[in-house]
């Protein structure tokens, strides 16, 4: 049994995906009788593994973990910023590349940020969803899309909206969008359009067991994000086998596979238009991307999650 910590810098509470990731890595580690503790800043807590969610947010406590017990073994996972922004450009998340033993992946494509010198530290962990013990119906009365997010420019959060103001007048499509509105300014232009958007529909932030409820019931999800390091939430759909389409960024590259039908080109609401509606219309597109995400199901399972950081685990202890 080993002691470890975790530190993300999303608090007790947050519903952002480096806490729910931070839980559920909790939940399956103490399943496999490790104690564990979250935390949002190391400030000298004993353990043998430290596992630091985000390179330039968890620097500091990098930093004091190793001043404080250099035998203390550091686990980084690297998040869609690091990976895409940070590392790039920010000094504090680039030297704590190499501070580490070892760095986790949430998607292999993110490999390629990486610099050669250090894929040998790298482990993919993909992130599970636990599949829904009952289906609910889908509506009757619409054909529901969700989107499932928070609202942040970086989700591109109302790509799916304008995209269904293009529909064919005869179309049943309606988004169901799910998430809280980051800002005021998000939460203005989430209620704006729906107020001239007939197929649009915020709910704002819900329960995690009702968004799951949301998403199991929906006939398709819209991931229209600019840059994800491997979100969770397509997770989620694939346990709850609803197909997605998704922006083309290597976050999701790397979890639904290059040959994966249902990409579209980041901030084409037109090319999402047309796939909306080839969905709804085509049988053979229909069954195509059902098809896709029933073969990746094994991959997004909690089994294979809890052994790949078991087997993290017992690698960075034997150093």
């Amino acid at each position: 049994m080993a002691r470890i910590l975790i530190v993300t810098p999303a608090p007790r509470g947050s519903r952002k995906g480096n806490r729910v990731t931070a839980n559920r890595w909790s939940r399956l580690l103490k399943a496999s009788g490790h104690s564990v503790r979250i935390t949002e800043e190391f400030t000298g807590q004993r353990c043998d593994v430290l596992v630091a969610f985000h390179a330039r947010k968890s620097a500091t406590s990098i930093n004091r973990s190793i001043q404080a017990s250099p035998e203390t073994s550091i686990i980084l996972l690297l998040t869609g910023t690091d990976l895409y922004e940070d590392i790039h450009r920010n000094k504090s998340a680039t030297a704590a590349l190499d501070k580490v033993s070892r760095l986790i992946l949430l998607q292999s494509h993110g490999l390629h940020e990486l610099p050669p010198r250090l894929h040998p530290k790298v482990r993919v962990v993909v992130q599970s969803a636990v599949r829904p013990q009952s289906t609910p119906q889908p509506l009757k009365r619409a054909f529901e899309v969700c989107v499932s997010g928070h609202l942040r420019p970086v989700k591109d959060p109302f790509r799916a909206a304008l995209a269904s103001r293009k529909l064919p007048v005869d179309s049943r499509i309606r988004i169901t969008h799910i998430g809280s509105a980051l800002t005021p300014a998000m939460e203005r232009r989430a209620l704006d359009e729906m107020s001239r958007n007939d197929r649009y529909r915020w709910l704002g932030e819900t329960s995690n067991w009702k968004a799951r409820q949301l998403l199991a019931r929906s006939r398709l999800m819209v991931l229209s994000s600019k840059m994800e390091g491997g979100a969770n939430v397509v997770s989620e759909a694939i346990a709850a086998a609803v197909p997605i389409l998704a922006s083309r960024i290597p976050g999701s590259i790397g979890l639904l596979g290059e040959n994966y039908p249902g990409y579209f080109d980041v901030g084409s609401t037109k090319q999402l238009t047309s796939l909306m509606t080839r969905f709804e219309t085509d049988t053979d597109f229909y069954e195509l991307l059902c098809a896709h995400v029933k073969r990746l199901a094994p991959q997004f399972t909690p089994e294979r999650e809890q052994i790949s950081l078991g087997q993290l685990i017992d690698d960075v202890l034997q150093d």
